[in-house]
């Protein structure tokens, strides 16, 4: 689409410009017609729509008549032009302003017919029809776009031209969303109208409408505020539907022809638990749309998902997962509640371990003390993962005030000083790790804090640091047991046994130091960390 042309096409077109201006008198709408499916009709059509001689009228029906020209091998030539002319667009580049402006007047109303008139219905059974009003989309694109936007320096007709875009983009959104023939995307349109384009999306996300997820992208993407508040009532709108008992009754006949083409005869039981699947399916992608676009009705309803004990482990997991990013990191009121939903026993675990994913989005001052309030939890893996939260949220200087909440708890997992002598070795600032973990390792500090310090070694330590731990080989400190019924907890570790593993039971912080620090340390090549 460049304004140009090399030197064979333009004394082509001189050519042809010529031999046309010897006939302008006899060159009518006929033959402007007849050349749209000609070989040479777009050169032609071009050299009337550039050539002054030739009326207002004639010159704006070729350009319609270049836009309408059907695809030559997959390339819309009478608009984007080929190798061997030049289409509409460069056309009116190469004319002067005054002429060029003449001729868009007048184009664009004719242009914003051709947008309106309706999407083509197909047959039952047939292929979907093409839509007639895209060329005529794409060529109003174009002259909004182009270098630019200089082929339109009226701003009262770019504004026309913007709002029949908008309009036409969002009519049959989810058929055009869709439409390869099109040069310029719906996306492309829209991330040039940016909130104008974006605020026709919302009216249309209602329940079965189809693409309400194209749609929901959009509006984050474009929308002004009150546009993505809107978008996101109509998700929360879209989700009750999904979940009620509508929603199962408007799907029943439609999953029972579909088990019928399928030749598919489920018992009652079963059918019903085809419709909760795909009630389920539905909500997940609706619960997909709302991480994207969120906002405030859309983190109140999920929110509010997340903490109803009646719904699948699963879809309060996915609720809170779509609640990243979406939280208002300043607001005490929804920390609170994910550290609520974190904190509850009866939450199931991976709704757990996902509410405090959330509760690391928010600043330490924000969360740290109810992180802190976690390490009492009956659950032993709950303060684990609040525990390695701590520190990933944490600095060298925090770490007397982890060790001293650390030295309250009474039962623990070996899995517990493992992951936080990794996140020790990896804390930032001042005073050194190192020096504050020479300290923690000793006596009286209690059973917890000492193993957690010495398993900085576990992690970083090297074969010459081995002489800084082998004084604890002897100590016959107990380690905290497990809490009682404890899933999954264990004191145990794999030393090298000959050409095999042999597994130990830890009993002492001698026996953590022997069996698993020392071990790990001496495996590990390189000089002191």
């Amino acid at each position: 689409m460049q304004p140009g042309a090399p030197t064979g096409r333009i004394l082509a077109m001189a050519t042809i410009v010529a031999a046309l201006t010897a006939g302008a008198c006899r060159t009518s709408n006929e033959d402007i017609e007849r050349w749209a499916t000609r070989s040479q009709g777009p050169k032609k059509l071009v050299a009337v729509l550039v050539h002054d001689k030739y009326p207002l009228e004639l010159r704006v029906e070729a350009a319609l008549t270049l836009i309408g020209i059907k695809p030559r091998n997959g390339r819309r030539v009478g608009i984007q032009g080929s190798d061997e002319h030049i289409g509409f667009v460069a056309a009116l580049a190469q004319l002067s302003p005054a002429a060029r402006a003449a001729i868009v007047e007048a184009l664009v109303p004719r242009l914003e017919a051709e947008m309106r008139k309706p999407f083509p219905k197909s047959a039952a059974g047939q292929p979907a029809a093409g839509d007639p009003s895209a060329p005529y989309k794409d060529a109003a694109f174009a002259l909004l776009t182009h270098d630019g936007g200089a082929l339109v320096a009226d701003p009262e007709l770019r504004a026309r031209l913007r709002s029949a875009l908008a309009t036409w983009s969002t009519t049959n959104f989810a058929e055009r969303i869709e439409d390869p023939s099109q040069i310029y995307g719906i996306e492309q349109v829209m991330r040039e109208l940016r909130a104008e384009g974006a605020r026709l999306l919302p009216p249309l996300m209602v329940p079965n409408a189809a693409k309400i997820d194209r749609m929901a992208e959009l509006v984050a993407d474009f929308g002004d505020p009150a546009t993505k508040l809107l978008g996101s009532q109509r998700l929360v709108a879209i989700a009750n539907y999904v979940a009620s008992n509508a929603w199962i009754e408007h799907k029943t006949p439609i999953v029972q022809a579909a088990n019928k083409a399928s030749k598919l005869n489920p018992s009652p039981e079963r059918f019903q638990q085809q419709l909760k699947q795909y009630q389920e399916e539905e909500l997940l992608r609706v619960m997909a749309s709302m991480k994207r676009l969120g906002g405030r009705p859309v983190v109140d309803y999920l929110l509010a998902f997340a903490r109803d004990e009646s719904r699948s482990e699963k879809l309060r997991a996915s609720a809170m997962a779509a609640l990243q990013n979406n939280l208002d990191r300043n607001d005490p009121a929804h920390a609170d509640a994910v550290l609520e939903i974190a904190r509850a026993p009866s939450s199931p675990d991976q709704l757990r371990d996902v509410a405090l994913q959330r509760a690391a989005e928010f600043p330490r001052s924000l969360v740290i003390d109810k992180l802190y309030g976690l390490f009492s939890h009956d659950n032993w893996k709950v303060r684990w993962v609040a525990a390695d939260l701590v520190l990933r949220m944490s600095e060298a200087g925090d770490l007397e005030g982890f060790f001293t909440r650390l030295g309250k708890i009474r039962t623990m997992a070996i899995a517990e000083p493992l992951r936080y002598g990794s996140r020790i070795a990896a804390l930032k600032g001042t005073p050194p790790v190192v020096q504050l973990v020479e300290r923690y390792t000793k006596a009286p500090h209690s059973a917890p804090v000492r193993l957690s310090a010495l398993a900085y070694y576990y992690a970083v330590g090297t074969p010459s640091d081995v002489s800084k731990v082998s004084a604890y080989a002897s100590d016959r400190t107990a380690v905290p047991s497990c809490p009682t019924d404890a899933q999954d907890c264990e004191w145990k570790c794999d030393v090298p046994a000959g050409a095999e593993r042999e597994t130990k039971d830890i009993k002492t912080i001698g026996d953590f130091v022997t069996y698993c620090i020392v071990p790990a340390m001496q495996a590990r090549q390189g000089g002191k960390t």
